[in-house]
């Protein structure tokens, strides 16, 4: 394989959220946001996922719908998954898990409002089912569970060259062939994991604007996108891969 210059608009790149905290919502999430503006203006794709995480701020998504089928559509798949939730006992309006309310999210809205962010304010250009092919340019959105291993994988089957991920609480995950890109919501995690995150977004609360963050982020992903190594990929994460039930043994 010969390498060759490509444009921006050519970037398809899959957003991800695990492990938030307090500050992902004021920091990393809007700062991503931010990016994927920049990135759409250049026709690049973005595609926002985890339809049960972001349920109580739809509403932000749907008066964006570029067309009203859109809309409908989203609203469909939203439909869906809590019928699947009721299914089996349980709500989708619950509170978050141990671990985002330890980080200082105490609802799922509040998860969710930061879940959004991270999608940015362009037009809402297509939602498309898991594993969809992933054509239209601008704001995607693809319909995944909220576990972040699974929704990754159906956005990258989708056609992602990249995730972005960002966390608050220190999430260890990488993926390939599609490589991840972590961004610290805090200056304490970023410390703390430097080995695995690629860029710090804790700066945000100490004075670094959202848009100087957003085109960092911008700059990191077409670096990357250019052949930089990410953190994941220098640790191996990804190499492996391991069902639910397995994960528990291999830890």
């Amino acid at each position: 394989m010969t390498r060759a210059p490509a444009p921006a608009s050519a970037l398809r790149i899959g957003l991800q959220c695990g492990g938030s905290d307090g500050f992902s919502g004021i920091t990393a999430n809007p700062a991503l946001g931010v990016a994927c503006d920049i990135l759409a203006a250049q026709g690049a794709s973005v595609v926002l996922s985890e339809t049960p995480e972001i349920h109580g701020a739809e509403r932000l998504l749907l008066d964006r719908a570029a067309d009203p089928a859109l809309a409908d559509r989203l609203l469909a798949r939203l439909r869906w998954w809590e019928g699947y939730a009721a299914m089996n006992g349980a709500s989708l309006d619950n509170n978050p898990s141990p671990g985002n309310k330890a980080g200082g999210l105490t609802t799922i809205l509040e998860k969710s409002l930061g879940a959004v962010a991270k999608a940015g304010a362009t037009p809402l250009n297509a939602v498309l089912d898991y594993a969809e092919p992933i054509t239209a340019p601008g704001l995607n959105f693809m319909d995944t569970p909220g576990y972040d291993p699974v929704s990754a994988t159906g956005q990258i089957a989708g056609g992602a060259q990249l995730i972005v991920f960002t966390t608050g609480r220190g999430s260890a995950f990488g993926s390939k062939p599609a490589p991840t890109l972590k961004l610290a919501t805090n200056d304490a995690l970023f410390a703390a994991m430097r080995d695995d995150m690629d860029l710090n977004c804790g700066d945000v609360l100490s004075g670094v604007s959202l848009d100087d963050k957003g085109r960092q982020i911008v700059d990191l992903i077409l670096r990357t996108a250019s052949g930089q190594v990410t953190r994941s990929e220098a640790l191996g994460l990804g190499d492996h891969e391991f069902l639910p039930w397995q994960i528990g043994a291999v830890l």
